[in-house]
C-alpha cells in the first residue's frame, strides 16, 4: 500500500472556514479560520453549469443564498451575483460565493492547508474532480498541505487518475457504527489513499484501531464540543475537523 508523501496535519482543521463564526465555504469564512489559529480548512467545492469550480455545499442554492435552484443549471454570472452572507447574519450581508481560484488565493495568503471535498452535483461526479483539480494544479504547490476527499465513488476515482501524487483522503460518514462499509480497508487500498476521514457518528474505539493499524492518518469531523474532541484525541485521532477551530484549539490536549 502506497501512503505517499509525507503530510503535514494540523490538530484541528476549520470546517468549511469556520462555519460556527462565519457564511460557510466563504472567503470570509476562510479568514475567520485562520484569525482563529486553524493551519488549515475543509472546504466544499462543486460545478456551476458553465464549469467553474466554486465553494459550496448544497446541490441547490436556497439554504444559503438569495438564489433558488440547482447549482448545476446555473451559470457563474448569476452564482457570481447571489448574496450568501445574510442568512447567517446581518453582518455579513453582502458576502457572495466563492470561485476556488479565489478561495486558494486567501488560503495561500494566510499560509493554510486544504483539505477538499470534491461535492459534484450528482451526474458531474467526473467533471467535478477533474476541474477542481485543474484550477488546484495551476496554483497550488505544497504536496504536504493538502488532502483531497470525496463521498462519491466516480470523483474518488478521478482524483485517484489525475492527482496521483497528491495526498487524499478517504470518507466515510454516517450516524451509527453500523453504516461502516466492510471492505473500507479494500476500499482504501484500491483508491490508494493517505489518510481516513471519518465521520464522529460512525467513529468507535475498534474502528479507530484498526484504522490505525494499517497505519492511516485519522481525521474526524464534524466535532465542536471540547469533551468529545478529547475524547476522540484519546482514540488515537490525529486531526478534528471542526465549525470552531478556536474552541477545539483551545481544549485539546496538544496543539501545533
Amino acid at each position: 500500500m502506497t501512503h505517499f508523501m509525507s503530510i503535514n496535519l494540523p490538530k484541528a482543521i476549520g470546517h468549511r472556514g469556520a462555519a460556527a463564526y462565519a457564511p460557510e465555504n466563504t472567503l470570509e469564512s476562510i479568514a475567520t479560520a485562520a484569525d482563529q489559529g486553524a493551519k488549515w480548512v475543509e472546504l466544499d467545492v462543486k460545478l456551476t453549469r458553465d464549469e467553474v469550480p466554486i465553494l459550496f455545499h448544497d446541490d441547490i442554492l436556497d439554504r444559503t443564498t438569495n438564489g433558488s435552484g440547482a447549482v448545476a443549471e446555473t451559470d457563474y454570472a448569476d452564482i457570481s451575483s447571489l448574496e450568501a452572507g445574510s442568512w447567517f447574519g446581518e453582518s455579513f450581508a453582502g458576502i457572495q460565493i466563492p470561485t476556488l481560484e479565489e478561495a486558494l488565493e486567501v488560503i495561500i495568503l494566510h499560509d493554510l492547508g486544504l483539505n477538499l471535498e470534491i461535492k459534484p452535483c450528482p451526474g458531474r461526479e467526473k467533471e467535478t474532480a477533474e476541474a477542481a483539480l485543474d484550477v488546484l494544479t495551476q496554483i497550488w504547490d505544497e504536496p504536504e498541505n493538502i488532502l483531497i476527499s470525496s463521498f462519491q465513488h466516480v470523483s474518488r476515482e478521478t482524483a485517484r487518475d489525475v492527482a496521483q501524487d497528491w495526498n487524499r483522503g478517504l470518507l466515510i460518514g454516517g450516524q451509527s457504527p453500523d453504516e461502516i462499509p466492510d471492505n473500507w480497508r479494500e476500499l482504501a487500498d484500491y483508491l490508494d489513499v493517505k489518510t481516513m476521514n471519518i465521520g464522529s457518528k460512525i467513529l468507535t474505539n475498534d474502528f479507530a484501531m484498526d484504522i490505525i493499524d494499517e497505519g492511516y492518518p485519522l481525521l474526524v469531523y464534524t466535532v465542536n464540543q471540547p469533551d468529545e474532541a478529547r475524547r476522540m484525541q484519546q482514540m488515537g485521532v490525529d486531526s478534528i475537523i471542526t465549525d470552531a477551530p478556536d474552541i477545539i484549539l483551545e481544549n485539546i490536549l496538544t496543539t501545533h
